[in-house]
């Protein structure tokens, strides 16, 4: 039952080359830093990520990135990241771009052991007729298409079937975490963290704060231990490095 591993070299121990790998985080809130820091240094490569953003330049998963060690992305959106959108427009990365509430429910999915599902989200669209471009040529054509989705009506209203989705190891950062595995996430890194953890077949938690067993409300678990297998203890200078990802600060008012 104790899960608890000393370093994170020890804790990402496994990830081999083309592993996937679902990642928590949104932007840059909740992300795994000191996990995707040391997959980055333990040096896999060609690995297949999910993860809502794939980070911010220079930040995150975009340390993976940078260093070409990530071959395919599933994810919502590019966001401000420039590299990614660099690699992607020039055939050099796989995207898939999924709508943000279906990728949420393809890891819950997964987590449950649910192998589809239908729903509403991209009907009309390329995300249910296909044509999206998964990968570019390097003239600028679509080298690879997203498929055609099955479509089935419900009600009067077309669904399509979207795949659950379970990955080789998921990296995920908390809160709170006992030496069982049991989690609590705070405010927004209660964002794809839960799901990412339980769509992993190897969960990998970093937490902020280790507690003993007994110690949290079992009312309070966002993620029970049983979808966890390793856990990473944050030093407090790692638990405390947080950054910010657009700092807005308004003009002094005039001294009179």
């Amino acid at each position: 039952m104790d899960k608890i591993k000393r370093s994170a070299a020890e804790a990402v121990a496994g990830i081999t080359d083309h592993a996937s790998l679902a990642v928590g985080g949104f932007g840059i809130s909740g992300v795994p830093n000191v996990l995707i820091e040391a997959v980055y240094a333990q040096g896999a490569v060609g690995l297949g990520v999910v993860s809502n953003n794939c980070g911010v330049d220079g930040g995150g998963l975009g340390i993976l990135l940078a260093a070409g060690r990530i071959a395919r992305v599933t994810g919502s959106y590019i966001g401000v990241n420039k590299e990614f959108a660099r690699q992607y427009l020039q055939g050099e990365l796989e995207v898939e771009l999924v709508p943000q509430g279906t990728l949420a429910e393809r890891l819950r999915a997964g987590g449950c052991g649910i192998p589809a599902f239908y729903t509403p989200a991209g009907v009309g669209t390329q995300v249910a007729e296909g044509g999206l471009p998964w990968r570019y040529a390097p003239d600028g054509s679509v080298a690879l298409p997203s498929p055609a989705k099955e479509l089935r009506t419900f009600g009067g209203r077309d669904h399509i079937l979207e795949h659950a989705i379970t990955t080789d190891f998921a990296l995920v950062r908390a809160a709170k975490g006992d030496r069982h595995g049991n989690l609590v996430f705070s405010k927004a890194a209660r964002n794809f963290n839960p799901l990412a953890a339980m769509a992993g077949r190897v969960t990998i938690a970093e937490v902020e704060e280790l507690v003993e067993p007994g110690e949290l409300d079992p009312d309070a678990v966002h993620v029970p231990g049983v979808f966890v297998q390793r856990v990473l203890p944050l030093t407090p200078e790692q638990a405390a490095a947080k950054g910010i990802e657009k700092r807005t600060v308004r003009k002094a008012a005039a001294h009179r």
